[in-house]
């Protein structure tokens, strides 16, 4: 019970670690398989634990919730069953079609780095709405807020979402709809977090509202491998 961070070297066995803490809490604990949400940051990753929890949990091992940030963020974002999921080719495409109905200037705005500055505040759950309030009256971060808009209101017209809306339209939804998040905080009562960045502040803020009720929450990470050590 209660929250667990695990620091672990390169090869020493994290998602070993994790996947036996998984089959520990089945068979010692008597835990509903139910109740366990394992999260990995790549497909390849979740897959790989996947098998591992099969092979070690046996019976039940198939009701518990293995999958990526991105993947279990899907269901009740508000958009029809068949929405897609833009990759950054096609988000390109898209926000060349923004800067056409703009009217932008591509010599003073560039698509790829504009597309990285909404990622950033999509990361920090910055909406368009808050970054333009926040650009008060710098002309350029102005004119990114007014791009940043309607980007976000084509992607809506397509019935489409980027990767980061993925996590941030999952954290909007567990925020404004208590009784959404009080369904998925009983049914993921023991959450298990891989390859652990605590330097995004949306898949933070997912993890904490999903893990707020019972607090058992696991992580394992490598801070030597942290990819924003750098920055101290």
């Amino acid at each position: 019970e209660g929250p667990l961070l695990i620091l672990a070297g390169a090869g020493s066995g994290k998602t070993r670690v994790l996947t036996h803490r998984i089959a520990y809490l089945i068979e010692e604990k008597e835990v509903n398989p139910w109740n366990i949400l394992a999260i990995t940051f790549t497909n390849k990753a979740a897959g790989e634990m996947r098998e591992r929890v099969d092979s070690l949990v046996g019976f039940g091992a198939e009701s518990i919730w293995v999958s990526t940030f991105h993947s279990t963020c899907i269901e009740h974002l508000g958009y029809t069953t068949s929405f897609s999921i833009y990759d950054s080719d096609d988000q390109k495409t898209l926000m060349k079609q923004v800067f056409k109905t703009l009217d932008i200037d591509t010599k003073q705005y560039k698509e790829r780095s504009v597309l990285g500055i909404i990622s950033s505040a999509k990361d920090k759950l910055i909406s368009p709405e808050e970054f333009l309030l926040n650009a008060g009256q710098d002309f350029r971060q102005k004119k990114v807020g007014e791009i940043y808009r309607e980007y976000q209101n084509q992607l809506k017209k397509n019935n489409a979402l980027d990767f980061d809306d993925l996590i941030v339209k999952t954290v909007e939804l567990f925020q404004n709809d208590s009784q959404i998040l009080d369904y998925y905080q009983e049914r993921f009562r023991y959450i298990m977090v891989d390859e652990y960045q605590d330097t995004n502040t949306a898949q933070f803020k997912l993890i904490s509202l999903l893990a707020s009720k019972y607090g058992n929450l696991c992580v394992v990470g490598d801070d030597d491998q942290s990819i924003y050590r750098f920055r101290g």
